[in-house]
């Protein structure tokens, strides 16, 4: 038999025999409590436990996983576990590996949203303005990683400088947009440059018409929550789009997703910039998916609804779009991993995500944080701890709130 019919004959079985969802909740529980670092960390954890330990799949297949969740947009290392999940015990193995790695974050960081109130006070503010001036560090350390890897050439660096300046002249959410399809375009032209890749087929329980079925759904849901919005005020509709555009248009990591979020909820006024900060600070002390943010945000959140349901709203509207995407491209990523254009296409807009962050460094995580010659220095030494010295952020995190109370 030739591979890839063992290939097709894989992606026609819509549930990998004998394996229990529980099984999969039970092992990514486990590491929602313990994944600190980003999602590159997330990817190493995942691959000393599936791939090492538990031996769930072998490290060619896994790899190629990786290169596809990162080629998509959306939560990059959620994305992985999903897939890893789904070989393992189907849709539900799927569901069980995204709320096992999910849910520990968003429980702490509703219960932060919750807790936040009551800060008030000297100690209070202080805390808030220390988790901003860590949030400096963190996202500098980001732009910083992300540059070295994704724009290593005179090409990629240069689309990402064009990227920063037309998102720091102009930070309306049309903006961004531009930067990514340009970026898109730029790498058509320029960066064209052959790469190995493997080409071993992947075995995956996802028929086409399941793929093209979520490519739709993805599609109508982007351009229909808009339009349905432009007919009345629905407000919990409004969060939810939010939600979801900011989830659909997020290349090269979690960070990204920092200036989708606050150029959909601190301009209309749902949550002010010290509150957005305060708890993007604090997103970096809490284990798993920086994606978990959204629960923060849902949860104080202005409109109705907030609380607990607004957190569940946000948790789905941001997962939702890279989970359907994922489930559409799976199918088609034998093909289309070995076309040189549509490998150049993604290294342009890798770029040009370097470049959205960046501009996000400047304003609003440096303006609105960087206020004197105290907070440069604690901000600098939390990015060397990070960076130079890789240290844990939860300590990071605990030792910037300590020296904001100091500072005020």
């Amino acid at each position: 038999m030739m591979p890839n019919d063992v290939g097709r004959r894989s992606a026609k079985s819509e549930v990998p025999a004998n394996h229990s969802p529980f099984e999969v909740l039970r092992a990514f529980l486990k590491l929602g409590l313990i994944s600190f670092g980003g999602p590159i960390a997330h990817i190493g954890y995942f691959r000393d436990e599936f791939v090492m330990r538990r031996r769930w799949l072998d490290d060619a297949t896994y790899t190629d996983i990786v290169a596809l969740c990162q080629f998509l947009p959306g939560p990059g290392s959620s994305q992985v576990g999903f897939s890893i999940g789904l070989m393992r015990a189907g849709y539900l193995g799927g569901l069980a590996a995204w709320t096992g790695f999910t849910l520990p974050s968003a429980i702490a960081l509703v219960l932060f949203a919750y807790g936040a109130y009551a800060l008030v006070g000297p100690v209070g503010t202080g805390l808030v303005h220390g988790l901003k001036l860590v949030a400096v560090a963190i996202v500098a350390q980001a732009v910083f990683g992300m540059a070295r890897t994704l724009c290593p050439d005179r090409q990629r660096a240069s689309i990402a400088a064009l990227a920063m300046v037309l998102t720091l002249y102009s930070s309306s959410f049309i903006a961004q947009i531009a930067a990514i399809l340009l970026g898109g375009i730029a790498g058509l032209i320029f960066c064209r440059t052959p790469e190995p890749v493997s080409t071993a087929p992947i075995a995956i329980p996802v028929s086409r018409r399941v793929g093209v079925a979520s490519l739709t759904t993805f599609a109508l849901l982007l351009a229909g929550l808009p339009l349905l919005l432009r007919f009345g005020s629905h407000p919990d509709l409004a969060l939810f789009d939010a939600f979801y555009r900011s989830g659909a248009l997020v290349f090269g990591g979690g960070h990204v997703v920092l200036p989708l979020l606050r150029d959909a909820f601190v301009p209309p006024g749902w949550v002010s910039d010290s509150t957005f900060l305060a708890g993007y600070g604090a997103a970096q002390a809490v284990p798993g998916p920086l994606f978990t943010f959204a629960a923060y945000l849902g949860a104080v959140v202005g409109p109705t609804p907030h609380g607990v349901a607004g957190a569940a709203l946000g948790l789905v509207g941001i997962f939702l779009p890279g989970i359907l995407v994922l489930l559409g491209a799976l199918p088609f990523w034998d093909t289309l991993r070995t076309r040189v254009g549509a490998r150049a296409a993604m290294r342009g807009i890798n770029a040009a995500v370097v470049g959205l962050l960046g501009a996000a460094l400047y304003h609003p995580v440096w303006t609105s944080s960087i206020n004197t010659t105290g907070d440069l220095g604690v901000a600098i030494i939390c990015f060397v701890l990070l960076t130079v010295w890789h240290a844990r952020p939860l300590g990071v995190v605990l030792m910037g709130a300590l020296a904001g109370i100091y500072l005020v």
